[in-house]
């Protein structure tokens, strides 16, 4: 698949939204894609993540004994995509604030690809490549389906993106005034 492609069936979902938006980031931006919306959709859901295991396949990072989606919104795409690896999904969550495999158990060595929804900064990768590798896994690289970023988000491994989308994100105290003239709201999920 294509980026234009991919954002096809983003727009197809109704999941492309115009306003002011506070990412999970922190950053704001006049766009936000709300993966949610294609979520719902099962069949668009797995066509977008059979083509992002395809991807990865084509990377050829070898065996794969596990695929790490960070909660919440890597769930998802990291199950779809595992279907299609042939490796069981698996995630992690906030624990005080921090990342862990808490109803899980991997061994040590334990080959792993983390798979996220849509990444801007990376952070949530990071924080999942950081906290995989503090029990011993090794991590072979991380996927996305949307690349935010345009590949500029540095993520600790390499990075998998099925579409790269370069959408404008700005700290708060350096809005253009079109964005400040909108009252922002915060759709991610980032606290919970």
């Amino acid at each position: 698949m294509k980026t234009e492609d991919v954002l096809a069936v983003f727009e197809s979902a109704g999941a492309v939204l115009h306003g002011h938006f506070i990412l999970t980031s922190g950053l704001r931006s006049p766009v936000f894609l709300q993966k949610a919306r294609v979520f719902m959709h099962p069949d668009k859901t797995e066509t977008l993540c059979r083509a992002l295991a395809e991807k990865i396949t084509a990377a050829d990072l070898g065996q794969i004994d596990y695929v790490v989606g960070p909660a919440v919104g890597g769930i998802i795409p990291a199950y779809e995509t595992s279907r299609h690896l042939g490796a069981p999904a698996i995630w992690v969550e906030r624990q005080d604030g921090v990342f862990k495999l808490r109803r899980f158990e991997i061994a040590q060595g334990a080959r792993v690809v983390i798979i996220e929804d849509i990444v801007t900064t990376g952070l949530s990768i990071r924080e999942t490549v950081e906290s995989l590798r503090t029990i011993g896994a090794e991590v072979l690289a991380a996927g996305c389906l949307i690349d935010r970023s345009a590949g500029k988000a540095e993520v600790g491994v390499p990075l998998i993106a099925l579409a790269e989308y370069e959408v404008p994100a700005y700290p708060a105290d350096q809005l253009p005034p079109e964005l400040a003239a909108i009252e922002p709201v915060k759709p991610g999920s980032r606290n919970l």
